[in-house]
């Protein structure tokens, strides 16, 4: 499939994808700078709380006057969502309760829904998908930005008949930046507040990449995605390099950190006294797969794959991420080559997750029965999101 010859059809035909995007913050305005050098693509309309900051982001990844001109800026989400000329919704607002608003208002109305906000993924991702399949529309993580670049290289093995044993992202972590906080993040990232600024960069959410509560929320979106287990006692960000991400992302049975296989985790770029880790993968991402029998092992062997000791388990990663900058292919893979929904549990399996999670946060049977009730896959009535 070439997208690239497809979306030039669309352009050519004068049928591009016309997306509506929601949340005109940094990752919006990465996405926006992409969007003329699109053929195929169109934004129709940006939801902002304040338009005219998402005129001035437009303006500041070179968007020209006309194609200004010709987009609709508006306050609501809702009225994005609504907007009949729209095919597919981008939410990238960071607010949970916005976020699940949109998406339900974008399901109902028969379009498919890409999620930024990982804090609404997290909070019900797996119910919106389930949503989305039953209203025939398509539910997904935002290619680009690390949970669904992981989730992209376990369904990869998983197709090609490997077992997952670990999938995860690296970051810049150490215990003491749990104590950092948004007045002092930007020396931690080598930026002035004043670059920052100029940037479109949100302290409290670069703060957040810091202190491990990112990592957290991503990481149960993978596993609520993919199916991958949690560890019992959190994140361990274990220092650690590329080459050695089969050796220490495995379970401890076999040598590895992990508490059995088949889990997520998060690896640092850091030594624990500072110090860099060789060849390390903090932009990007990873999963560590198991060689299903001895053939396949040699093959890791034969063809360069860094393994560990016993040449069973050998990992792939993409050392970076681009997030808005790469959104537009995935919008254009489910308008035009197909669904890329990642959430692909099914409604029993869906209804057995929420339940161990409420489970596990400690919440009340009839508080779990109501969440489960409350995304029964029938007609969703259209939220009020204003």
């Amino acid at each position: 499939m070439n997208l690239h010859r497809l979306l030039q059809q669309r352009a050519a035909s004068g049928k591009p994808v016309r997306v509506g995007l929601i949340g005109a913050g940094k990752f919006g305005s990465m996405f926006l700078n992409q969007v003329p050098t699109m053929a195929g693509l169109e934004v129709s309309v940006i939801a902002d709380l304040d338009p005219e900051r998402a005129r001035n982001a437009c303006r500041t990844v070179g968007w020209e006057a006309p194609r200004i001109a010709r987009t609709r800026f508006v306050a609501s989400g809702a009225e994005a969502c609504a907007d009949p000329e729209v095919e597919v919704i981008v939410e990238a607002t960071g607010s949970p309760p916005a976020g699940i608003a949109h998406a339900r208002a974008t399901i109902a109305a028969g379009k498919h829904i890409v999620m930024v906000n990982v804090e609404a993924d997290v909070l019900a991702g797996p119910l919106l998908a389930g949503e989305a399949r039953a209203k025939g529309t398509v539910y997904s993580l935002a290619y680009g930005d690390q949970p669904a670049l992981t989730c992209e290289i376990v369904d990869w093995a998983r197709a090609c008949g490997f077992e997952v044993v670990a999938a995860g992202k690296g970051t810049k972590y150490l215990p003491a930046y749990h104590s950092v906080t948004p007045d002092e993040v930007w020396g931690h990232y080598g930026l002035t507040p004043e670059e920052a600024k100029r940037g479109g960069m949100n302290p409290q959410m670069f703060n957040s990449f810091l202190d491990g509560t990112k990592s957290a929320i991503e990481m149960a979106a993978i596993a609520n995605a993919t199916g991958l287990a949690v560890p019992v006692d959190g994140l361990h960000f274990p220092p650690c390099g590329v080459d050695d991400l089969p050796q220490i992302l495995r379970g401890r049975e076999a040598g590895g950190r992990l508490e059995h296989d088949g889990m997520v985790e998060v690896v640092s770029c850091l030594e624990r006294d500072g110090r860099p880790v060789f060849r390390d993968l903090r932009w990007g991402v990873y999963a560590v797969v198991k060689a299903p029998n001895d053939y396949a092992r040699t093959c890791f062997k034969e063809y360069g794959l860094k393994t560990d000791a016993s040449g069973w388990y050998a990992a792939m990663y993409k050392p970076y991420h681009l997030i808005g900058l790469e959104l537009g292919m995935f919008i254009e893979r489910h308008e035009i080559g197909g669904p890329g929904d990642f959430a692909r549990l099914s409604d029993d399996e869906l209804a057995a997750r929420v339940e161990a999670d409420a489970a596990a946060l400690g919440l009340p049977q009839e508080a779990t029965e109501a969440l489960l009730l409350t995304f029964q896959p029938t007609e969703p009535s259209e939220p009020d999101t204003e």
